[in-house]
C-alpha cells in the first residue's frame, strides 16, 4: 500500500468521471450511438456495461487515501492496453465505422493514453512521497 499523492487521485477521479459518462451514455443510449458510429450496438453496449464496473474501481481508488500499488499499476497498464486495442480495431476491419465513429474510437483511445500516463506519473510522485 501507498499513500495515494493528490495528482494520483485526481487523475483516477478525473478516469472515472469520463469512464462513468461514456458507460452511462453507451450502455443506455447504445441504440442511438451505433448508427451514429457505424459501430455493432453490441459491441457499444458492452463497452457501456464494461465501463460501470471500471468507473466504481477507479472511482473507488479514487476516494481512498492509501491505494495498492499494483492495483494502480493494473489499472495504469488497463488504459495503455485499452488504447492500443481500440486502434488495433479500427485497423483490424472488424469493424467498419463512418467517419464519426473513427473520430471517437481515436478520441477516446487518446484520452484514456492520457490517463494512462497522468496515473503513472501520479503513481510515481505517490512512490517517491512515501519514499522521502
Amino acid at each position: 500500500m501507498i499513500e495515494a499523492s493528490t495528482f494520483l487521485r485526481r487523475a483516477l477521479l478525473a478516469d472515472a468521471v469520463f469512464s462513468g459518462v461514456a458507460a452511462l451514455g453507451f450502455t443506455f443510449g447504445a441504440g442511438a450511438f451505433a448508427p451514429l458510429f457505424n459501430l455493432p450496438e453490441a459491441l457499444v453496449r458492452e463497452t457501456g456495461l464494461f465501463l460501470i464496473a471500471y468507473t466504481a474501481l477507479v472511482g473507488w481508488l479514487a476516494a481512498r487515501a492509501s491505494v495498492s500499488k499494483a492495483l494502480v499499476l493494473l489499472v495504469v497498464v488497463g488504459n495503455a492496453a485499452w488504447t492500443a486495442g481500440s486502434i488495433a480495431l479500427l485497423l483490424s476491419g472488424a469493424v467498419s465505422p463512418n467517419l464519426a465513429g473513427e473520430l471517437m474510437v481515436v478520441a477516446q483511445a487518446i484520452a484514456t493514453g492520457v490517463f494512462a500516463e497522468l496515473q503513472y506519473v501520479g503513481l510515481r510522485r505517490s512512490a517517491s512521497a512515501v519514499a522521502a
